[in-house]
């Protein structure tokens, strides 16, 4: 009898751990962003133009940059909702409203 409540008790732990979001997106690592508008500062010109202005210089021109983004937290701490593109940036620059090295994710 003891093992079978074990059994069960550990069986639950498991699927509430698989049904759990991981901060971080699917990488594991950098930061949740709700983005309006993502694309490469090689191919999009107002991108290119907005980084200069804000004076953020990146390497490599075909890296996905986040434009106007907002931090997405955890389910009652800050905004878990979001409209626009979700992506998982490695960087973020002007206090998360401009994502680097982002990458798409689905929450």
């Amino acid at each position: 009898m003891m093992f079978t409540t074990a059994f069960a008790a550990l069986v639950s732990l498991a699927t509430l751990a698989a049904a759990t979001p991981v901060p971080g997106g699917s990488s594991g690592s950098g930061t949740d962003l709700c983005c309006e508008s993502t694309g490469e500062p090689s191919q999009n010109s107002g991108i290119a133009s907005l980084l200069g202005l804000l004076g953020i210089v990146i390497q490599d021109l075909d890296v996905v940059v986040g434009i106007n983004c907002s931090p997405i937290t955890v389910i009652g701490v800050g905004s878990g909702d979001c409209s626009s593109t979700t992506v998982n940036c490695e960087s973020t620059q002007a206090n998360d409203l401009i994502g680097i090295g982002c990458i798409p994710i689905t929450l």
